[in-house]
């Protein structure tokens, strides 16, 4: 969908983040290009390489969004590491252009500082959960967590899941989880 006058003022960074979500959303993050960023934003075609320097660039910043945005749902989740989990799929249901770039270091720039501070934060919000249930290697569960969670979002995005599971992402992950995590 085209807004040829979307962007009019306030922080371009965000609205070109925002484009990009969009974009990705219909039509995978290969199929990006700068150009048609600026012209969904309503901008000149140089606005986003003068923030972004390149699409790898972009996808950098809108990975480390990612990350902040799922740092956000795992806490409003609480301690209860079957609900963050339910939280994770429900962040990759309803940000799944972010989704499909925070996980491809091939599509973004995984040293960026940035990005590693917000990759950090979402860890240490998962690690932490992981923490308070076990007295074992909290690292290690964590990784079991995550893995058992970041799957089944994938395989529900993918479309790959049985029909019995059903059509709510978030019901269903919590079937699911629920019989590791009790």
């Amino acid at each position: 969908m085209t807004r040829p006058s979307a962007y009019h003022h306030g922080d371009l960074r965000r609205a070109l983040l925002d484009a990009a979500a969009e974009a990705i959303g219909e039509s995978g993050p290969a199929a990006l290009s700068l150009r048609d960023l600026a012209r969904r934003a309503g901008v000149s075609h140089a606005a986003p390489a003068y923030h972004f320097g390149d699409k790898a660039g972009l996808l950098t910043a809108l990975a480390a969004q990612g990350f902040d945005l799922l740092t956000r749902a795992l806490r409003a989740a609480g301690d209860d590491l079957l609900e963050a989990g339910v939280a994770y799929v429900g962040f990759a249901v309803r940000h799944r252009a972010h989704f499909e770039v925070m996980f491809r270091p091939d599509l973004h720039r995984a040293d960026d500082p940035e990005l590693v501070a917000a990759r950090a934060r979402a860890g240490g919000v998962l690690r932490g959960g992981v923490a308070r249930r076990t007295d074992r290697d909290p690292d290690a569960d964590a990784l079991a967590a995550w893995s058992i969670v970041h799957g089944f979002a994938t395989l529900w995005l993918s479309g790959a899941l049985p029909p019995r599971v059903g059509t709510d992402p978030e019901a269903a992950a919590r079937a699911i989880a629920g019989r590791l995590f009790p």
